[in-house]
């Protein structure tokens, strides 16, 4: 599937946008997998508004996000018009599955490819100021430096969408100024050094100066289990004292009753007790070496517990292209697995994965998506981060909110978790009175976020005072 218009379409849908609605939304996406979902889930909520909203991207990232969408309604992912902008071809090395504890490398080289997006955005947002009285510009806290044009253009204002947690934010904030992290925190954090690739840091460097240019910040989270961070952000400006919305989470709460079908998981997670399944997945910036996953089908396995595992390697930076190295398990496993278990080796839809009342635990990268996801639905993590903003939420999770526990210790992260260890961890989680303290609090702070983004909710009045900011 293409992009959803083309550039004639576009030209028509635009006109006709410029007459119903004086302001219109442009969104600017990282392309990489859990920011462009974030980010189109951010775009069919303001949407639903009434507003016009443009999503902005180059087109096999326009295509991926339309894809895999997860949980949206297809009808809500129709109203948004996606643009397409040429970028130069990128060259994806293989994923390195020895590098699981870095920012992926293969990510690397569609974040440098963005760079060249600068020029054509700053052209495509001139021509929609041309359009419409007010453009606004929501852009991915790693795309500032693609969007800093929007400073030249007299009724464009930008603002900047923080993908991660509050914590992690404030984390990263603290580890490029190299200070300390400045509230209480019952454990000391990972090193910051360790956390991403000498590149990654780089490319986040970029963004420093033209971010400040911004109208204000959006963020992914609730202060109904982040007010001190969000707070703190704000009173401390570290944000440079910029009016700020938390206004997540910002996924559907209820999935779509009118999908074409069922994932195959969904079956399988129906015939099923109860919070009996855990839910084993690392995202799409991880590959596992074959040795962890064998010690990992291992655990599972001796735990006795049943379990549905996503297995897939990481993304790189074209998913189309079909060359996708397949994790090796042990000779016969998935035969003597039987009734005990799943695995799925392709996209999984897994907000409605952890909506389903099968599941009572995730094993878990810890990205900020699937925590959102897991605390909106209520389930408990075993957390096992590998990079970026992971070892922050893996904390938050663990730690702070205290509806989790920790695979294995950050310094031994270069280490093999051996099966004993997985078998301990995921018995703790699914079966033991530690788990289920875990799994009450985990559903209590699921039933608090769920209401915050109700009408009235703390979430969802703040997401209506940014609409009616940036239509004021």
């Amino acid at each position: 599937m293409g992009s959803l218009i083309d550039h004639q379409q576009h030209e028509e849908t635009t006109t006709t946008a410029t007459k119903q609605s004086p302001v219109a939304v442009v969104i600017v996406p990282l392309p990489a997998q859990g920011h462009l979902n974030q980010m189109l889930q951010l775009s069919c909520l303001i949407s639903s508004y009434g507003l016009p909203v443009y999503y902005v991207g180059a087109a096999i990232h326009n295509r991926q996000a339309q894809i895999r969408i997860n949980s949206l309604n297809p009808q809500n992912v129709a109203k948004i018009h996606f643009h397409d902008i040429p970028i130069p071809p990128f060259l994806s090395p293989p994923p390195n599955p020895n590098s699981a504890n870095k920012f992926p490398s293969q990510l690397m080289p569609a974040m440098d490819a963005t760079l060249s997006l600068r020029l054509p955005v700053a052209a495509y947002l001139q021509n929609m100021a041309e359009k419409f009285r007010r453009v606004i510009v929501v852009h991915d806290s790693l795309m500032s430096v693609v969007v800093q044009d929007v400073a030249e253009i007299h009724n464009a204002e930008s603002y900047e969408f923080i993908c991660i947690s509050a914590f992690a934010e404030i984390s990263f904030i603290c580890g490029f100024l190299g200070i300390p992290f400045p509230l209480q925190h019952p454990k000391e954090l990972p090193p910051f050094e360790e956390w991403m690739s000498d590149e990654a840091n780089n490319f986040a460097a970029l963004q420093s100066e033209p971010s400040n240019q911004r109208s204000g910040n959006i963020y992914n989270t609730s202060r109904s289990i982040e007010a001190p961070y969000v707070e703190f952000l704000e009173r401390e400006g570290l944000k440079k004292s910029k009016l700020s919305w938390a206004i997540g989470p910002i996924l559907p709460i209820s999935s779509p009753n009118n999908l074409e079908r069922r994932h195959a998981c969904l079956e399988w997670l129906d015939k099923q007790e109860p919070k009996s399944v855990i839910y084993v997945s690392f995202g799409t910036t991880v590959s596992l070496s074959d040795e962890q996953n064998n010690e990992l089908a291992h655990g599972l396995k001796r735990s006795k517990v049943k379990f549905l595992w996503v297995l897939r390697d990481a993304d790189k930076g074209d998913v189309f292209d079909g060359d996708v190295r397949r994790a090796e398990l042990p000779e016969g496993w998935e035969e003597r697995v039987g009734g005990e278990g799943m695995v799925v080796r392709e996209w999984a839809p897994q907000p409605q994965i952890l909506g389903h009342p099968s599941i009572g635990g995730f094993m878990s990268h810890c990205g900020w998506n699937s925590c959102i996801e897991s605390i909106t639905m209520g389930v408990a993590i075993a957390a096992w981060p590998m990079h970026s903003d992971q070892p922050s939420n893996a904390a938050l999770v663990a730690d702070i909110l205290r509806m989790g526990l920790v695979v294995r210790e950050w310094k031994q992260r270069l280490e093999v978790v051996k099966a004993s260890t997985v078998e301990s961890v995921v018995r703790r989680l699914m079966a033991s009175e530690e788990g289920d303290e875990m799994q009450k609090r985990a559903e209590e702070l699921g039933a608090t976020v769920r209401r915050a983004t109700e009408a009235g909710g703390a979430s969802r009045l703040e997401l209506d005072s940014f609409i009616a900011h940036i239509t004021r």
